[in-house]
């Protein structure tokens, strides 16, 4: 009876370690690649939406302090608000990283704010005293250090976006992705919409 236990002790071991070891070399093999990748195209894409809204936050009170110097911009001022209300409608959250449709929308509306809010800084420029006033002017520092957290966010979401795919799209990835992730699908990514887009814009007063 205790050679029987002892046969069993030693089988449950030899078990456990050759489990330790597939699991050690399913492990080396990249097994766990692809759902880390997409958590990390995630974790990105969270940042990228952190910084659109944190310019999306900056947009009215730039407005309002340009209207107090500027009221005969109107035309301006109302281009940027409604900028701003198109970017900020467009519901937000993991799912649009499964919709390209949806991702080419949110892009577009952002790329309009950026274009609104260029025009609403080249209108500043005829106007000394409101370049002059100091709320404006932390505006403007807030605004610039937001527009280069905007590319750095997108350049690693798009850096993040093309290790997924790439990992999908090769091997050993390919593989374990037609084995275990199949319902994981290729993830659409940023396009550039003009030249040096991936530049933040500049802000000059």
């Amino acid at each position: 009876m205790r050679r029987l236990n002892t046969r069993t002790s030693f089988g449950t071991l030899w078990q456990l370690s050759a489990l330790l070891m597939l699991a050690t070399l399913l492990s080396g093999c990249g097994i766990n690649n692809i759902p880390t990748y997409d958590e990390q195209v995630k974790s990105a894409w969270s940042q990228v939406e952190n910084q659109y809204q944190r310019r999306a936050d900056l947009v009215p009170n730039l407005v309002e302090t340009v209207k107090g110097f500027a009221k005969q911009e109107q035309e301006t001022l109302t281009a940027v608000m409604e900028a701003r209300s198109k970017a900020t409608s467009i519901q937000v959250d993991e799912d649009i990283l499964n919709n390209p449709e949806k991702l080419q929308q949110f892009q577009q509306a952002q790329g309009e704010l950026s274009s609104a809010l260029s025009r609403l800084m080249a209108v500043s420029e005829r106007y000394p005293d409101l370049k002059s006033n100091q709320n404006f002017l932390a505006l403007q520092s807030q605004l610039e250090g937001t527009e280069n957290r905007i590319a750095v966010a997108r350049r690693d979401f798009i850096q993040a976006v093309e290790r997924y795919n790439t990992e999908i799209r090769t091997f050993p990835g390919k593989i374990w992705h037609s084995l275990m992730y199949s319902d994981m699908p290729l993830r659409e990514n940023f396009e550039a919409t003009a030249k040096n887009a991936e530049d933040a814009p500049r802000v000059e007063f």
